[in-house]
């Protein structure tokens, strides 16, 4: 298990994004591009969370002997707070640890979030998970009007292509970052387990009464790396298979 927790107004959006998305794209672990604004510091808090947390399950799992992590899930809460307490973010990653006999300790625990099950099955076929790929993308984009109760849009069904950019363009970032993440991790591949969007919209407080929208993007997934490529070669799965085996006695 790991966790981490920290306070909701670090990821609030306290300035104007602008009438421009801006993006954050880190080129590489550390180093970051773009312009430093709320969407900016909203990526930058989670996808920091997410490897935190994920950073000390794989410390407890090394503290109890064990060989990688399976089946992790990560979860982000939000706690809503009150006159005595702070609002905050809480970031878990919770996994079973694994080891096999008589193989001495690895220097990384792997780590998947795949089942014991699917774990498996890549062994079976010549893969090794090779760490959990992490890619998280914000956007922000500030609306001078007040959202769709004005604007040409309201008396009409229509597209808002602003907002529409707004969400692709955090998807198409975030899976560029994923691409960056498998290959930082020295994998050939990626199986995805979770895509998820959220999109949001306040009050701008630098320019009211406008409103800044704000869209985050974040994908999981296994990193796999080929240890055996005969097996890897192997056809794909039968869509049907007999129960007999084949033999008219069974």
């Amino acid at each position: 298990f790991g966790a981490v927790v920290f306070p909701l107004a670090s990821t609030a959006a306290v300035s104007c994004p602008g009438t421009t998305m801006a993006f954050l794209v880190p080129a590489a672990p550390g180093v970051v591009t773009g312009v430093p604004d709320p969407a900016t510091r909203i990526a930058r808090a989670l996808d920091h969370g997410r490897r935190t947390a994920i950073a000390r399950m794989t410390g407890e799992c090394s503290d109890l002997g064990g060989h990688g992590i399976v089946g992790t899930s990560l979860q982000v809460i939000e706690t809503g707070g009150d006159s005595s307490t702070a609002a905050t973010v809480t970031l878990t990653a919770l996994g079973t640890a694994v080891r096999a006999t008589g193989c001495p300790p690895l220097a990384r625990p792997f780590t998947t979030d795949l089942s014991g099950h699917d774990f498996a099955k890549l062994l079976v076929h010549g893969w090794m998970p090779a760490g959990i790929a992490l890619a998280t993308a914000a956007a922000g984009l500030h609306d001078p009007t007040v959202t769709t109760s004005s604007g040409p849009w309201q008396n009409q069904n229509a597209e808002m292509p602003g907002y529409t950019d707004l969400v692709m363009t955090v998807r198409r970032y975030a899976r560029t970052r994923l691409e960056d993440a498998v290959l930082g991790l020295g994998a050939d591949g990626v199986v995805v387990s979770a895509l998820t969007l959220r999109v949001r919209s306040e009050p701008c407080r630098a320019h009211p009464p406008g409103t800044d929208h704000f869209a985050e993007a974040a994908i999981t997934g296994t990193a796999v790396a080929c240890f055996d490529r005969r097996r890897a070669a192997r056809g794909p799965s039968l869509t049907i298979l007999p129960l007999n085996d084949g033999r008219p006695d069974r």
